[in-house]
């Protein structure tokens, strides 16, 4: 049997994905990524599954790219570290953002390359007070990768995203929240109830409408304003013929809690 490098926890309609090679600080091989993959694709056709969570085992979310993986590990040969980000981190990425479902990311400790683009490929990211962030690609001759170039400017603005990746000096937690990067820092013995707690609010809600304003933020950066207008009516249009908006509002006018199902 395959290490389970991936440990997969069903709580209600949250599916807690937990990375599980804490030896090594959860930093991140061919096998990890193929098995946190595989892993979001049985969720997103899950649907029973309304939100997902992920976070690390011990005491990292993750250190990164393990280098001592045969795909990128320097053998006194050229390497082309593109074709490990073409089989696994592109369409990890790929998959993550386009997630029929929310995804929140709990980060326990140190993220550090690719472990921290991938948590802030997350639509939510909750923080311990104790975790930090390490752009730490320039360390060896990379460019940030697994999405950072394109969430980082997004996120924080061109110089501070350029600050975090030329530089590459860790970030606390509380600078990341401050900065704009992440949603919330909490003491580090609640990370974990208060991360399950928000993936849980979050499968109570109209999960596709939650979906196409995410869908709709991002589409918003690449479109002028009118054009962003347009769009927010065309979605209007198609959530208003959906379940949840005449739930939504038959709840509201009865005073009584929402039954959620579309997806």
């Amino acid at each position: 049997m395959p290490e389970q490098l991936i440990q997969i926890e069903p709580q209600g309609q949250v599916l807690l994905l937990r990375l599980n090679r804490p030896q090594a600080l959860n930093a991140l091989t061919s096998d990890l990524l193929g098995q946190l993959r595989a892993a979001l694709e049985a969720a997103a056709a899950d649907e029973q599954v309304r939100a997902v969570l992920i976070t690390g085992a011990g005491r990292a979310f993750s250190a990164g790219q393990d280098l001592a993986d045969p795909l990128v590990a320097p053998d006194g040969s050229p390497k082309d570290i593109g074709l490990m980000l073409e089989h696994h981190y592109i369409p990890l990425a790929l998959r993550l953002r386009s997630m029929p479902v929310p995804v929140v990311a709990a980060v326990n400790g140190v993220a550090a390359g690719a472990g921290a683009n991938l948590a802030l490929g997350c639509d939510l990211v909750l923080a311990a007070e104790g975790a930090s962030f390490i752009q730490a690609f320039g360390k060896i001759g990379l460019v940030p990768d697994c999405g950072g170039t394109w969430l980082l400017p997004r996120l924080v603005g061109r110089a501070k995203a350029l600050e975090l990746a030329l530089l590459g000096d860790k970030l606390k937690a509380v600078d990341a929240e401050r900065l704009g990067l992440i949603s919330r820092v909490v003491p580090d013995a609640e990370l974990l109830d208060a991360a399950m707690a928000v993936a849980h609010k979050l499968a109570g809600l109209p999960t596709r409408a939650l979906v196409e304003t995410r869908r709709a933020l991002d589409e918003a950066l690449k479109l002028d304003f009118d054009a962003a207008l347009q769009r927010e009516a065309a979605l209007q249009r198609q959530l208003g013929f959906a379940h949840d908006y005449q739930e939504g509002v038959a709840a509201f006018m009865d005073k009584r809690a929402p039954r959620f199902k579309d997806r």
